[in-house]
């Protein structure tokens, strides 16, 4: 039972990333995947997530404010592969990013930004930006 993330790198402001996360062993349909990133010194922070599905019964997404709009999260369902597209990167994008799988499929918009709704995380991939 693993996530792998990989994608990152070392990119100048402004430019673009796409950081995946591979799931492995666990029924992938039945987890709500987010991405999370954390800075040095600071604490962990949600960045995105993606819910199986909502009220009406389809997938939805989240965002946190600093990426809506330059950041998109996608799931490859045949392949058990989250995405995150990073684009229009700014040197305070500097993190690692971790991956997460929560405990069920749903994601709701106040809470899925909680450390500990997630049961597994990935080891996590360094995305550096320049100025």
């Amino acid at each position: 039972v693993q996530l792998v993330e990989s994608g990152g790198g070392l990119v100048q402001a402004g430019g673009s990333l796409r950081l995946s996360c591979a799931a492995s062993g666990f029924t992938f349909h039945d987890y709500a995947i987010s991405w999370f990133r954390q800075a040095p010194g600071k604490e962990r922070e949600g960045v995105s997530g993606i819910s199986r599905y909502d009220d009406s019964g389809d997938p939805s997404t989240y965002y946190d404010d600093f990426v809506k709009g330059r950041f998109t999260i996608s799931t490859d369902n045949a392949k058990t592969t989250v995405y995150l597209t990073m684009n229009d990167l700014k040197p305070e994008d500097t993190a690692i990013y971790y991956c997460a799988a929560g405990g069920s499929p749903r994601l709701r918009l106040k809470t899925w930004r909680w450390l500990y709704l997630y049961d597994l995380w990935g080891q996590g991939t360094q995305v550096t930006v320049s100025s």
